[in-house]
């Protein structure tokens, strides 16, 4: 949720400043309420961002395979999705044209998304492994 809040607080306060300058006809109580406003508009994204955070702890120490399986299952299939984009699907292409003489299409997986998703699991990967190298949290 703290993320979408992001990407709508600049026009939200885009819009909200320009009320201000309208409604308020001092500049000094103008800029007074816009950064007021603004302040708000960050305590409550940080609140937000907070609240996740501690959805994703208690996500973390369940062993019910349902819940805390989530990471490791995105990470089996990103892994697998790569191993063929950039391993298996060259080479069962080369062996069906060459063997076989196959001219057809093979399966092709968007390499663009499969990137995206591993790139971000590889990065929260390193950052924990960074955590638990120089003792911020004990190593569960």
């Amino acid at each position: 949720m703290a993320p979408i809040l992001g990407l709508i607080a600049g026009p939200i306060l885009d819009m909200a400043g320009k009320i201000f300058d309208r409604v308020i006809p001092d500049k000094a109580a103008a800029e007074k309420a816009k950064l007021d406003f603004a302040a708000t508009m960050q305590a409550q994204e940080f609140q937000l961002a907070l609240e996740q955070i501690k959805v994703n702890l208690e996500e973390a120490k369940s062993t019910n395979w349902f819940i805390a399986g989530w990471r490791p299952f995105v990470g089996w299939v990103g892994a697998s999705g790569f191993a063929y984009a950039t391993v298996l699907e060259p080479i069962l292409r080369f062996l069906a044209t060459v063997v076989f003489d196959y001219q057809g299409a093979f399966p092709s997986l968007d390499i663009g998304l499969l990137l995206t998703t591993l790139g971000g699991l590889l990065g929260l990967g390193t950052m924990r492994t960074v955590e638990k190298v120089k003792g911020g949290e004990s190593n569960r």
